[in-house]
């Protein structure tokens, strides 16, 4: 993994989950603002995808466990789009507040990956 973009995608996503779930318990519905903070997180995802590829042809390959890494990845690109469904089926205060939690989560998941790709030894 590459730090400055694990650091982009860490503000990204905890930013993104902050400002949904103030959104949320300030009585906002979701809008444009909170779905499209998820679809730019989705979209970071999908860059680290292409990078988790790449990276370990170009010889920097993880410390640990790759399967971990990659179920991981898999995970946290599957989090925000299953927030936005549900942001779509019940369009409620509280499905922002959903939504806010999946991009924290994926945060989290972003550091582990993080973790797992440099610091363990395999």
């Amino acid at each position: 993994m590459i730090l400055w973009f694990t650091i982009v995608q860490l503000v990204a996503a905890c930013g993104v989950g902050l400002l949904c779930i103030v959104l949320g318990l300030a009585g906002r519905r979701p809008s444009d603002l909170s779905v499209g903070g998820l679809a730019l997180i989705l979209l970071l995802l999908i860059a680290q995808v292409v990078i988790a590829i790449v990276a370990p042809l170009a010889g920097n390959p993880p410390s640990g466990s790759a399967l971990e890494y990659w179920v991981y990845l898999v995970s946290a690109v599957l989090l925000p789009p299953a927030g936005v469904a549900w942001a779509l089926i019940e369009r409620s205060r509280w499905s922002t507040v959903i939504m806010g939690i999946a991009a924290l989560a994926v945060a989290v998941m972003v550091w582990r990956m993080h973790v797992i790709w440099t610091v363990q030894v395999a």
